[in-house]
């Protein structure tokens, strides 16, 4: 099967980190939809791939496959990871409270009448949560479920599968699969067709104490080859966190501070529920790096170099989330750190996609097992039920 044959169509694309990683697992990203004008930029800076540069409420699938040079039987994956801000645990989780403009509901609908054969759908961990709180009238049979935990999820997976896919997902942490952060996604796997795709089986653990498995890829290795960056490569510090910081050692953070500043330091977080550990946060050499943020020297997700006094770099922010070294990020430095924050990790997107491509190439082989049809364990559910009717029928 040529590569050809695996055409993407990218949603919500940002700098690319997922489609990086679609790309690296063999598929072949045809365009890309991203209303972020910087993000735009990036992509076309570093690609030759054609970008819708809208809102995807207005855009069309047929201006999608249109710019795509592609038909409907050409797409064989939708991938993208929509806006989360709605589902994130970290905020209100404010659920879908319309479905109106949702970035979500429009990423449902675009794989609904294009019908790829499969799709990737990348979020944060509250998706698993979140309600539905308002339900119009096209989807009245979810009324019952608004306001009930995980009613988004249910309903994501009852519509899908009403189109004919089957679903299935789980919360990934990307430090199992290669990349040097802890970050932990919801990943939506989507086959049109009666066969679930498998779970991707981790590559690395924490101390590599699962059987073929490695150790996890912490900050050392990462950064091993990398200069101290210039002044202009990183946000400073605000200036009181200088202060407290230079008494921190790498891996530390406000708790360990001297007892008698520790109130000081903190302010009126100090008397905050929650464990508050990105206060001024040092992270360590010997570890992965906790999630990228969108801006590392904010109070409450800081995240400082392990022993110099400043913020990670960018170039540091792209090796954790594995860009190319050459991999060029537009706008201004705040608006680099917002789009490689958000992106996915290039590894966590190649473990999903070499997953559907493993599966497809498996369900498809292109050298038959056997001279006969329906010999696999894959095709024995079909074979069986088809048998038992057969059987039923003559003993009516």
């Amino acid at each position: 099967m040529k590569n050809n044959d695996f055409n993407v169509v990218s949603l919500f694309s940002g700098a690319m980190g997922l489609d990086l990683g679609v790309e690296k697992a063999g598929f072949n990203v045809k365009v890309c939809v991203e209303n972020n004008k910087w993000a735009a930029e990036t992509i076309r800076q570093n690609t030759d791939i054609p970008v819708i540069e809208k809102d995807i409420n207005n855009v069309s699938v047929d201006e999608i496959l249109e710019t795509a040079n592609l038909d409907y039987d050409d797409v064989f994956m939708v991938v993208g990871g929509p806006p989360c801000q709605s589902f994130s645990s970290a905020g209100k989780q404010r659920g879908l409270e319309d479905f109106r403009g949702n970035a979500i509901i429009r990423f449902l609908n675009i794989v609904e009448e294009i019908q790829p054969q499969y799709f990737i759908l990348e979020n944060v961990r509250g998706l698993l949560s979140s309600k539905l709180h308002a339900v119009p009238p096209k989807y009245r049979e979810y009324d019952q479920y608004k306001d009930v935990k995980g009613s988004v999820m249910y309903f994501l997976k009852n519509e899908f599968e009403k189109h004919g896919y089957t679903i299935s997902f789980a919360l990934f942490n990307a430090a199992n699969y290669g990349v040097p952060q802890k970050r932990e996604r919801m990943i939506i796997f989507g086959n049109q067709g009666n066969d679930r795709i498998r779970l991707p089986i981790p590559t690395h653990s924490e101390n590599g104490e699962i059987p073929n498995t490695e150790k996890w890829i912490d900050l050392k290795t990462a950064f091993s080859d990398l200069k101290e960056p210039s002044e202009n490569e990183y946000l400073p510090l605000r200036k009181n966190a200088e202060k407290y910081l230079k008494l921190l050692k790498q891996g530390q953070n406000w708790r360990n501070l001297p007892d008698k500043i520790i109130e000081e330091a903190m302010g009126n977080s100090y008397h905050l529920g929650g464990g508050k550990t990105g206060f001024f946060r040092r992270l360590h050499f010997d570890k992965p790096s906790p999630t990228l943020v969108t801006s590392p020297n904010m109070p409450a997700t800081m995240l400082c170099h392990p022993k110099e006094l400043r913020p990670l770099s960018i170039i540091e922010y792209s090796r954790l989330q594995q860009f190319p070294d050459n991999w060029k990020f537009s706008g201004s430095l705040t608006e680099k750190y917002k789009q490689v924050g958000n992106a996915v990790p290039v590894g966590l997107g190649y473990a999903a996609a070499k997953n559907i491509m493993d599966f497809h190439l498996e369900t498809n082989n292109l050298i038959k097992y056997s001279r006969y049809r329906r010999t696999t364990d894959y095709e024995f559910k079909d074979y069986f039920n088809d048998n038992y009717k057969k059987h039923s029928n003559r003993k009516e």
